[in-house]
């Protein structure tokens, strides 16, 4: 809470599998509890979609986090995280997966999963390591057909088991808690349309897209609420996701982006404000800077994954132009790079220079740069997380304390 507030911890805080988007693939985290001689129970894959590894206690006390997300009740419509069963992952290690978990099989080895009108929700071609968005559901639809669409949307139950866990770890730890709400408004049109026509209904059919987005901002403020009266009262952050960026720049024009989202955006944020004491958390890859004034204005807090190898993201510039006014959460580690690729001592230097620019005056949470992938070695994870808890805070040049952004718990 004293880095989120813009002032300079004793150590710099840690997450690991706090939340969706800084989790640990299930196929990683196998590897690295045989790692560390901790193989007791089998992994559970707590987020199916992503194949995401449920992240157990004697880890988090082993890299020293310091935040805990709310875990999730039902992961995909019907399917919940209350009975388990074995589960083989991708790479043939054995694992546990919710019972209510049945996707079909192909004959190649495809795993799918179907919606209830028998289209395909989500696909895992043989080989890989976690599913893909597939049949749009939107795909075809005019503007009249979007009359009769309706976003999923958070069930009762599992509000209640939401406010039940932040209820017992907001009294029973001292972990700063994690609450991912999601809320997108992108990622929701460009799942619901199909990524390639929604980028073309843009341009094309305004009037759909302002018409979806419309939609699904209406769906995500009336859930926003609910999740507040559940959980509002004990979480330290509400995590939002909507990317705004690729490698090399935004996904469209700056212009397009304050028209249609922006305003949307500044209601959902501006309500966890209003109704809380919680920062606002907002997961968007890529190349982010040309909006980052925006994403401050409109309401963000937190800013993840800070996707150091994008376009004009590089971590001296962002903290030196933004540190006093967003907390950055991630940047701690390459994954597209070092961190599957390197030796244990390379990760160790990357994270201690990027700790030197990111951690001085607070305003810095350590994170690698989203989820660790299976192809990261098990003895960088270590090495990742350990120059991360050991960074000597004291050693940094000492610059000066702006007072809190937002009022702390």
């Amino acid at each position: 809470m004293t880095a989120l507030a813009h002032r300079e911890p004793d150590r710099v805080p840690i997450d690991l599998g706090a939340s969706l988007v800084t989790g640990i693939n299930a196929v990683a985290y196998h590897r690295l509890k045989r790692y560390l001689g901790l193989d007791g129970e089998p992994v559970r894959v707590a987020d199916i979609v992503l194949q995401l590894a449920e992240v157990e206690e004697p880890i988090r006390r082993r890299f020293g986090v310091d935040v805990v997300g709310l875990p999730t009740l039902e992961p995909l419509p019907g399917v919940r995280n209350t009975r388990w069963k074995p589960w083989t992952l991708p790479d043939g290690s054995p694992a546990l997966i919710s019972a209510d978990f049945e996707p079909e099989v192909t004959e190649t080895g495809d795993l799918l999963i179907r919606a209830p009108d028998g289209s395909v929700a989500q696909w895992m071609p043989a080989g890989t390591y976690h599913f893909l968005p597939k049949d749009a559901p939107l795909a075809d639809a005019t503007l009249e057909d979007l009359e009769a669409f309706e976003p999923r949307r958070i069930s009762d139950e599992e509000l209640d088991f939401l406010h039940r866990a932040a209820r017992r770890l907001y009294e029973e730890t001292d972990y700063a808690i994690f609450a991912w709400f999601g809320g997108s408004l992108i990622e929701g049109a460009q799942f619901a349309r199909g990524w390639v026509q929604f980028m073309r209904d843009l341009k094309a059919n305004p009037d759909f897209a302002a018409a979806l987005v419309e939609k699904l901002a209406r769906a995500a403020l009336a859930d926003l609420d609910r999740f507040l009266d559940a959980v509002g009262d004990y979480v330290h952050v509400v995590g939002f996701g909507d990317d705004l960026g690729v490698q090399h720049g935004l996904q469209f024009h700056p212009d397009l982006y304050r028209r249609l989202f922006k305003p949307h955006h500044k209601r959902l944020y501006g309500r966890v404000h209003e109704r809380t004491q919680a920062y606002v958390f907002l997961h968007s890859c890529g190349s982010v800077y040309d909006l980052i004034p925006d994403l401050i204005e409109a309401g963000v807090d937190i800013l993840n994954p800070v996707q150091t190898s994008a376009a004009k993201m590089e971590p001296e510039r962002l903290k030196r132009e933004f540190g006093d006014r967003i907390v950055f959460w991630g940047g701690g580690a390459c994954p597209q790079r070092v961190l599957p690729f390197g030796t244990p001592e390379e990760v160790m230097a990357d994270v201690h220079r990027r700790l030197e620019i990111f951690a001085p005056g607070g305003g810095y949470v350590f994170a690698p740069i989203h989820d660790i992938q299976p192809d990261v070695p098990p003895q960088n994870i270590v090495a990742m997380y350990d120059a991360a808890r050991t960074f000597p805070t004291s050693s940094l040049p000492r610059l000066p304390t702006p007072p809190p952004t937002r009022q702390s718990r």
